[in-house]
């Protein structure tokens, strides 16, 4: 089986999103970044600090109910260390969604100050909202406003065509497409975006995927897997060994008594994604990628 991952590319259409995210930071007062909160570091584009340059920023760690809380904690006090805003959002139960808005203008305070010593009483905050493909950033926009589905609306003085979305007469929102950086310099960053979903699988082998996955939460949640899968070997225990182990346990067998490690692969990876392993954090501040 090959061990090796090289996930590298960077489709036209992500250089034209870059290129238009550019030249929309000149309509917007700040710039929102939505994180997977299981993945923080991987799920951050590096190329979005040198797109958004010095606009006030907030980072919202999205999907906490899928992520361990105390990880969690450590993160928030990580990016506001950086000098960050930040919120932490599970969008399917609205959890943090109604601190939004507070937020927002706590981060614009000054710029709401402004107008209010102008006059401007009517001149709403812009913000884009930026992310990765499938972090849950349509999710979070259509909470936040209230809409069923975020649309496109053309508005007087706005280039036409931008997703413009009303959250209410003081702030609005711009949508972006989803976008990934050029290449993957460490191939565990392609591999963690793969674990949450945000590269599809069938670009990757899905059981050397899931020996990558189970070997990771071993090291860092081991009893999760012992009483979700009965499996117990050494602590450095290789991937293949402890997916095969699971697969054994769960009684997927093929012919001659061999163990059917594709699907235990699958069962890994849904169990992981929907959470019935455990709420994983799958880096900490600190790690080294």
């Amino acid at each position: 089986m090959d061990e090796k991952m090289n996930i590298q590319w960077y489709p036209g259409h992500m250089t034209k999103t870059r290129r238009k995210m550019e030249e929309d930071l000149e309509l917007v007062d700040a710039v929102c970044e939505l994180l997977d909160a299981r993945i923080p570091i991987s799920s951050r584009n590096p190329d979005i600090d040198a797109i958004c340059g010095s606009k006030p920023r907030m980072v919202i760690l999205n999907r906490i109910d899928l992520a361990d809380p105390d990880a969690t904690a450590k993160w928030s006090e990580y990016y506001k260390a950086r000098g960050l805003t930040v919120l932490r959002t599970d969008c399917k139960s609205r959890k943090g969604i109604d601190r939004f808005i507070p937020a927002v203008r706590e981060l614009l305070a000054e710029k709401l100050q402004r107008y209010q010593e102008r006059g401007f009483v009517n001149k709403p905050l812009k913000l884009m909202i930026v992310g990765i493909p499938n972090v849950g950033k349509s999710t979070f926009i259509n909470q936040v406003s209230g809409r069923k589905g975020a649309k496109a609306e053309n508005r007087p003085g706005v280039t036409r065509g931008k997703q413009w979305v009303t959250v209410d007469k003081g702030l609005l929102l711009l949508d972006t497409p989803g976008i990934l950086w050029p290449k993957f310099d460490d191939e565990e960053v392609g591999r963690r975006l793969a674990y949450t979903g945000a590269v599809k699988d069938d670009i990757l082998d899905v059981e050397t995927l899931a020996c990558h996955l189970i070997a990771l939460l071993w090291r860092r949640y081991p009893e999760a897997l012992r009483q979700r899968y009965k499996i117990d070997l050494p602590e450095d225990a290789p991937g293949w060994e402890l997916l095969t182990e699971a697969g054994r346990k769960r009684g997927f067998l093929l012919s001659k008594g061999e163990i059917d490690t594709e699907r235990m692969a699958r069962i890994l990876l849904e169990e992981f994604r929907s959470c019935k392993i455990g709420r994983f954090t799958l880096e900490v501040p600190g790690d080294d990628l």
